[in-house]
């Protein structure tokens, strides 16, 4: 059973027991969460496409990890002024273990 989840602004192909990196959530390492934002459900040879979302399909996980990614480094240069700035970003995350969709 394969679908499409949206989460943090980005969409996410998914199935049963994937593990997924998504923007930052509420919660805590082990606590339960649920997507509602369900956008499409493949499940033997049957398709349902939301429009936009499916009102009847939820997707149940459990958050693994909370962390950093690796850091990006943000440059700023503009020719003939002697203008450099260098900056570094890293983003939170969370690690999502796929429980059951339903």
């Amino acid at each position: 059973m394969l679908s499409i989840i949206e989460t943090g602004g980005k969409q996410y192909l998914i199935k049963e027991g994937d593990k997924i990196k998504v923007e930052k959530l509420e919660g805590k390492e082990g606590d339960k969460i649920n997507f509602d934002h369900v956008l499409l459900v493949e499940n033997e040879r049957n398709i349902e496409i939301g429009k936009p979302y499916l009102k009847n399909y939820i997707v149940e996980g459990e958050i693994t990890k909370v962390g950093r990614l690796r850091k990006v480094i943000v440059f700023r240069y503009h020719n003939k002024t002697r203008y450099r700035k260098t900056k570094g970003h890293r983003q939170w995350y969370s690690e999502v273990k796929i429980n059951k969709i339903k």
